[in-house]
């Protein structure tokens, strides 16, 4: 097992129908996650995450809880078969903060969960009332695209590798950025297939609702290291993190500097926890010294354990 080990949640996006049923199939841990986050929703998100159908699993109110849910799933199982594996550092893409400081022993299982579930429908409600996009722009760089942004109105949301920002905002703006940026030299713009402005000023009033929910959960120090995306710097006092929460709502997630501060704290090997690979195809372009191994599936479990065997 390596010496320092860090774990990567993954955000909204990653989620596809089937994730996490092998784990719930073949795995009592898992299996009693899903069974206690039924009853903590009062309805069956593993129905939704094994069958779908797909257009509910990518409504934010669905898709955070239930990415939230298969990710600590996945982590029971690893727990499970490594009973001694601790992360050293921990950071989560947007949603996924609240997976990490779960796992971290910051925020209970439960009270994650409720967190979650508040935050993505106050941010379905603000999407409704707020209309908004996102997209994705691949080649320019960071000061290129705030360039586009100042001039079309919207706003850097996801910071994900040097060669990868995705922007935010009204269905104008957005359309108005496109066009700046592939005009700068844009390699591609794909505008994305979401539910609204996540990471911008249309959120106000999600962040202040997610304000008035996190002012009722018990927060701990997290063990180890946690990143947060609002200031891609070490935090452990709770009450900073309360507020860093929130601000993420409105804020860029600044992943690019979470993965070179996790190389400047001797992390070079992370699991990315959860469903898909998005984060380890990320780290490849802003940390190309660490290795990130998926861990999502049985499957990839699997192939950690005869990793950690050889090393």
């Amino acid at each position: 097992m390596p010496n320092k080990i860090g774990f990567l949640f993954p955000g909204q996006g990653a989620q596809y129908v089937g994730m996490g049923k092998d784990l719930f199939e073949k795995n009592g841990s898992a299996r009693s996650v899903y069974d206690k986050a039924d009853q903590i929703l009062g309805y069956s998100l593993r129905e939704i995450c094994f069958q779908g159908p797909e257009d509910r699993l990518k409504r934010t109110a669905y898709a955070q809880p239930a990415i939230f849910v298969t990710s600590l799933a996945a982590l029971a199982v690893l727990k499970e078969k490594f009973p001694e594996l601790a992360a050293d550092f921990s950071a989560g893409l947007s949603l996924g903060e609240f997976s990490a400081l779960t796992a971290a022993g910051a925020i209970s299982f439960e009270q994650g969960l409720l967190l979650v579930k508040k935050r993505a429908e106050a941010m379905e409600a603000c999407s409704q009332k707020y209309p908004g996009t996102m997209a994705s722009i691949l080649g320019l760089s960071v000061a290129d695209c705030k360039a586009v942004t100042d001039e079309a109105g919207c706003e850097l949301a996801n910071l994900n590798s040097p060669d990868q920002i995705v922007i935010s905002g009204t269905l104008e703006s957005i359309d108005k950025a496109c066009k700046i940026a592939e005009a700068k030299g844009a390699k591609r713009v794909v505008p994305l297939k979401v539910g609204g402005a996540f990471h911008s000023r249309l959120m106000q009033e999600s962040r202040q609702a997610l304000e008035t929910a996190l002012k009722e959960v018990q927060i701990n120090p997290p063990q180890g290291i946690f990143i947060p995306n609002a200031s891609a710097q070490k935090v452990s006092n709770p009450a900073e993190i309360r507020d860093l929460l929130a601000k993420q709502l409105t804020s860029p997630v600044r992943w690019i500097e979470t993965m070179i501060r996790a190389q400047e704290e001797g992390i070079d090997f992370c699991l990315e926890i959860g469903p898909g690979k998005v984060l380890k195809g990320l780290a490849k372009r802003s940390a190309p010294a660490m290795t990130v191994e998926p861990c999502g599936t049985l499957e990839d479990i699997e192939k950690i354990e005869s990793l950690f065997v050889q090393k």
